[in-house]
Formats: structure tokens, C-alpha cells, sequence
């Protein structure tokens, strides 16, 4: 028995989300089928955590437990070849037994991109939330520093959350420039149910004046959903990378 860890980036456009759903396709499925293909067993993968319907992963990060004896060096090439075009397999590593992509990781980086040009651009209109309306990034980025830090971040959270607490810690959190397009970087230690795009969907309504940079920090310790602005729209996120310290 080995423990294999892979990382995979996937356009999650056609996607209903990552992990396996009742019904509508995800990454999870066509994965356990690639590696049945290639290897006949039928296993059952485990993420470093899930994304939304349409959010996209540059560096997603699951493992999975195998008896087969094809070399690990072999993964990546023969599943990509098994694999519809839309997710690509960028390396897999051996890891010890008891390793667990979702309990083991150490942070997690995730990307909002924005383009902010009069027309969407067509080859990356799937990839960026278009908002033509000039934006007060400074006040963005002075708003998004209020979430630094560890804190309770229920009402930047999806009233839908099960998890039993909302404390969650922000190493670092800013904002990138590139001409028309605004990228915000957010690292963690973990993210909730659509925390990232409630976090977006307020930046704007700060940058458009609607709030100050300051009132994300009352919006923060108000704890309630209804306080923050709205659910930025899936497309613009992507899951950038997973890091793992020394267990990997």
C-alpha cells in the first residue's frame, strides 16, 4: 500500500465544484475514473478541501492510497492521457501513510482577478469578473488589511457553512496591479464556504464608495452574514496553492 500525492489544475467552468456531487459533473469524479482506468481500483480520493461550482485551481492538492505497482514518477503522464482537456495532473510525490491533504496542509493561497477594462477580454472573460466601473484600489487594500490576522470570520461567510466555528487566520492579504486587470492574493490557514468571494463582493462595495475601508473591520466584528456585501461571482476565483510544511 503507498500513500500518493498529486497536485492538479483544473478550469472549473463545466465543473459543479470539486468534490463528488449527487448530481452534475466534478473534478473528484472524472479523477477516481482516470485512475481506474489506469489502475482498476476503484478508491475514493481525498482533496485539500473543496471549491465551488465554476471556481477554478491552479494548484489543487489531493492524495490518494494504492496497491499498484506503477511507478509514482508514471502518474502524472498516464492519467493526463485518461483526463478530459479541462484538468491536467502537474506532479505526484510519495507521501507517507498516515499523510492527509485537507488535515495536514499548512496554508492555502487563493486569487481574485477582476479586469477592470470598458470591454471583457475575450480569452480571459472566464478567468476574470469584469467590472468596468472605476475602483478605489487603495481603499480596497486598506480594507482588505483589517482581515488580517485570526479571526471570526462569520459574516464573510456562506450562511450555509456546517463547520463548527468560523475562526479562521489570514497570514497575508493584497492587492496586484497588472494595467486593467486587479488580482487580490489571500493566504490562510483555510478558508470557509465561499469566504473568499464574500470578501471580494464587500472590497467592491468599498471600492465603488459604497462603504469605508474601515467598516470591513465593523462588518468583521458585527459577526453576521447580513452585514458583508455580496457573493462575488465564482469565475474570478482560483485556488493558487496548498502548502504543507515538513509532512509532505
Amino acid at each position: 500500500m503507498r500513500n500518493i500525492c498529486v497536485k492538479v489544475s483544473y478550469d472549473g467552468s463545466e465543473f459543479n465544484g470539486f468534490q463528488s456531487q449527487p448530481f452534475g459533473r466534478t473534478v473528484q469524479d472524472e479523477l477516481e475514473k482516470a485512475i481506474h482506468r489506469l489502475s482498476g481500483e476503484t478508491i475514493t480520493i481525498i482533496g485539500s478541501g473543496r471549491t465551488d461550482a465554476g471556481v477554478h485551481a491552479l494548484g489543487q492538492v489531493f492524495n490518494f492510497h494504492t496497491n499498484s505497482s506503477i511507478p509514482t514518477e508514471r502518474w502524472a503522464i498516464a492519467l493526463n492521457t485518461r483526463l478530459p482537456k479541462d484538468i491536467v495532473i502537474l506532479e505526484a510525490w510519495d507521501v507517507s501513510l498516515d499523510f492527509h491533504s485537507r488535515r495536514s496542509a499548512k496554508r492555502k493561497t487563493y486569487r481574485y482577478t477582476i479586469d477592470t477594462g470598458k470591454f471583457p477580454n475575450v480569452f480571459g472573460r472566464s478567468y476574470r469578473l469584469h467590472h468596468p466601473m472605476k475602483l478605489d484600489l487603495d481603499a480596497m487594500d486598506e480594507g482588505l488589511s483589517y482581515l488580517v490576522g485570526t479571526h471570526d470570520f462569520t459574516s464573510y461567510t456562506s450562511i450555509h457553512s456546517t463547520k463548527p466555528h468560523h475562526i479562521r487566520t489570514i497570514y497575508e492579504a493584497y492587492f496586484i496591479r497588472e494595467d486593467q486587470t486587479i488580482h487580490m492574493v489571500v493566504t490562510g490557514n483555510g478558508f470557509l464556504y465561499n469566504m473568499v468571494r464574500v470578501i471580494m463582493g464587500t472590497l467592491l462595495w468599498v471600492g465603488q464608495g459604497k462603504l469605508k475601508p474601515e467598516d470591513m473591520k465593523r462588518i468583521l466584528e458585527g459577526k453576521t452574514r447580513s452585514l458583508a456585501g455580496p457573493t462575488a461571482l465564482a469565475h474570478g476565483l482560483m485556488l493558487m496553492d496548498v502548502e504543507y510544511g515538513d509532512e509532505q
